[in-house]
This record gives C-alpha cells, structure tokens and sequence, in this order.
C-alpha cells in the first residue's frame, strides 16, 4: 500500500480579502443586504491581523492561521475543525462552544481566553483521491515545513470508514494563564509543556489527555474527570523537590554565606549545595553572586535572575524555564539537559570560562530545552548546544563561533546569515537564516 504524503498548499489571503469576508459576516449579524457568513476553510491566514471582530459561528475549518492575530476576538461557537494556529494571538479571545476537535494551537497565546464548554476532541480530515480511495489531511507539523501546508495520506491498512485514529487537539508549548476551560471536552487533548497559571478546568473530562511538564499553578480542577490522563513532571503550587522550608538552615543564610565565599574566592563562607531544592519561593536572584552555585535538578522557574552571576555553576536538569536571566553571568557553566523554554537570556554570557592562560572551561548546553526562549544578543561562543531543542528561539544577534550546534533542533529559530558560517551545524535540523 502506498503511504506517500502529498503536500498541499493554500494561496494566502491578503489583509483586505480577509476584511472583506469579515464586513460580509458583519452585515449578516447585523440583519443587512449582502451578508454572509465568514467561511475561511481550507485558506492561508498566517500572520494576517483578526483582532477585536465579532466572527461568531465563523468557519475556519482545516484553516492555516499560524501567527496570526485573534486577540479579544468573539469566535462563539465557531468551528476551528483541524485549524492550524500554531503561534497564534487569542489572549482575551472568547471561544465559548468552539469546535476545537484536531486543531493545533503550538506556542499558542490564550492568556485569559474563555473556552468555555469548547469540545476538543480528536477531530481528522478525509476526502476521496481521484482513485475513489478514502485519504485523510491534517497539517504538517515536521520540523522543515512551514505552516501553510496540509498532508494527504491514505489509510495505511487499505480499508475505509473512520477506524483511524484521529489527531489530538494539541496546546504544546501554549500559554493559558488564567484561561476558562470550564467543562470542556479535553478527551485526549495534549498540554505538554502548557502554562495553565490560574486557569479554570473545574467540570472538564480529561480523560486521556497528556499534561506532562506543564505548569499547574493555582489551576482550578475540581470536579474533573481525569481518568488515564498523563500528569508526569507537572509543576503546581506544591513544592517540586525539596522545599525551602525543609532546608536545614534559612535559605536568607545559605545565601549570604555563598556570596561572601563566591567574594572571598572561597577563604570565608561556605557554598551553598542546593540541588533538587524549590527555589520559586525565594523571590528576587537578581544581581546575586551565585558563582559556581550546585543547583541541579532545581527549580527555579519563573524567578527574576537578571545579571545573576553563575559562572561555572552546576545546573544539570534544573528547570529555569520562564526566567528573566538576562545580562546573566553563565561561563562555563552546566545546564546539561536544562528546562530554559521561554526564558530571556538576552545579552547572556554562556562563553568559556577562563581557568588560566591556557585552560577554559566551556558552557554545556548539550540537550537543553530552549523553546522560544529569547538569546539575543546574548554571546554563545564556545558553548556545547548539542541535541539541544532551540526551535523559534531568537538567536538573531547571539554571538555563535565555535558554538557546537550539531544535532541541534533550529525549527522557526531566528539565525542571522553571517552567524551560520561561523558555528557548528552538522546535523541540525529546521534551520532557517535571516539576513542581517
């Protein structure tokens, strides 16, 4: 059986196509001559500006909107069968009875959008191929493809009806602070990775549904139905580790005895060995001097690091994912398999540390998870970024000679040309360059 995929393509609407479907929605609501119900199924919108309309019962259907902006737009009951939204903007979108079913919102905005008893189900495409044989579509989320493009394939097993599995509606990556998914149909949904800070989930069936890594703080889940769900390395209001309270002495004094040790070049003080330690508690690390802190494994996402100094410090495993570390002191430090997905590293120092006139001691990066995260500026010189996952991190003016980005995973990265004959990209994937 024949398995190929055949890539299709959307022509893209233009700003004022768009418009012009949207007046005709706007007289139909409004009960006037020359109306119509907006229809965008099957169309290219990526990047196009939908913010603040009224497109309730609109059809967007298998729609490709991929960056575009939704923002405080009314989509009441409108059907997002299959879309494409990756990367879209819906922050304070109202989305209330949608039909979500197999539409992917990767990287997504819905920062208090209202999805209100939306279904989000598993939902697939099908159509018949000239040959009368049944194929399914669904959008290609590869690592070198744009978004405009749908995939046709068959069934693999030859036969027809509706035995496939359908595509998960899927929040990877998505930000839903203080989002309404009350009593939604989550049913195998995927939020790997989702910011869920004080949503509402309280009535939802999430049976099935995938929440692993995702940040559940002070979400509402009360009454949820949540059988067979995946909530692995889920970071919520309880402590991930151990807490600071557990700490044998008060964390104030761990601290203040690793500045003055990191000041001293280790004569007075003491260092401080924090690894498995919750630091979201501590406030403010700005400025501090954590010199070859040991931190592996810690938590410390969401905290304001900027300009903190952690030369050579050991941050293997921790999770500094939404951090402020911009300006940060990292030389030579080890964030072997470190969580830095959406992090500001802007202006970052991650080249070799100096040992002596003839020894340096390299940034290991290697495995590290930077999605989104913002590097620019920051000089990545020297550094281990092996088989890290960059993909959509601006890198656009990072310093990258000799940096080691074999095996590294660039989807929608921003790297300027001139930088891409000065590192080290063998194997990479998804790369794509800008001209400065």
């Amino acid at each position: 059986m024949d398995t190929a995929r055949t890539r299709i393509e959307f022509a893209p609407l233009t700003q004022a196509e768009c418009d012009a479907i949207v007046a005709r929605h706007d007289k139909l609501r409004a009960g006037r001559l020359g109306g119509a119900r907006a229809t965008f199924s099957f169309t290219d919108l990526s990047g196009l500006d939908l913010s603040g309309r009224d497109l309730r019962d609109a059809d967007f259907t298998g729609a490709v909107l991929a960056e575009a902006d939704l923002g405080g737009s009314v989509l009441d009951n409108a059907t997002f069968f299959a879309a494409d939204l990756r990367r879209a903007r819906l922050p304070k979108a109202s989305l209330r009875r949608a039909d979500l079913r197999g539409a992917c919102f990767r990287g997504a905005v819905l920062d208090r959008a209202d999805l209100t008893e939306c279904d989000l189900r598993e939902g697939l495409i099908a159509e018949r191929d000239p040959g009368g044989r049944l194929r399914y579509l669904q959008h290609d989320i590869g690592p070198d493809q744009m978004p405009a493009v749908l995939t046709a394939r068959p069934r693999s097993d030859g036969r027809e009806g509706s035995g496939g599995s359908g595509v998960c509606a899927d929040f990877t990556d998505a930000s839903l602070r203080r989002a309404r998914l009350a009593r939604a149909n989550l049913r195998q949904a995927l939020f790997e990775n989702a910011d869920l800070t004080d949503a509402d989930l309280s009535g939802s069936n999430l049976s099935g549904a995938r929440f692993a890594g995702a940040i559940l703080v002070n979400t509402q889940m009360d009454l949820i139905v949540a059988d067979g769900a995946d909530l692995t390395r889920v970071l919520s209001t309880r402590p991930s580790g151990i807490s600071l309270e557990d700490l044998p002495e008060p964390f104030e004094f761990v601290l203040e005895r690793h500045q003055l040790w990191a000041r001293s070049e280790g004569r007075d003080g003491r260092p401080a060995a924090l690894d498995r330690v919750d630091l979201r508690a501590a406030g403010s690390l700005a400025g501090l001097d954590l010199t070859a802190l040991v931190a592996n494994r810690a938590v410390f996402y969401g905290l304001d690091m900027t300009g903190v100094k952690l030369q050579g410090a050991q941050l293997a495993g921790a999770d500094l994912r939404a951090c402020a570390l911009a300006g940060a002191d990292l030389r030579g430090a080890n964030l072997t398999g470190a969580r830095l997905s959406k992090a500001n590293l802007s202006g970052a120092n991650l080249s070799p540390l100096l040992i002596d006139e003839t020894r340096s001691l390299p940034a290991q990066c290697a495995g590290m998870e930077a999605r989104y995260t913002d590097f620019a500026g920051a000089d990545l010189r020297g550094a281990v970024l092996a088989g890290a996952d960059l993909s959509h991190a601006g890198l656009f003016g990072a310093r990258l000679a000799e940096t080691d980005l074999s095996g590294a995973l660039l989807t929608g990265a921003q790297i300027a040309h001139s930088a891409f004959r000065q590192a080290q990209f063998h194997g990479a994937r998804g790369v794509r360059l800008i001209k400065a």
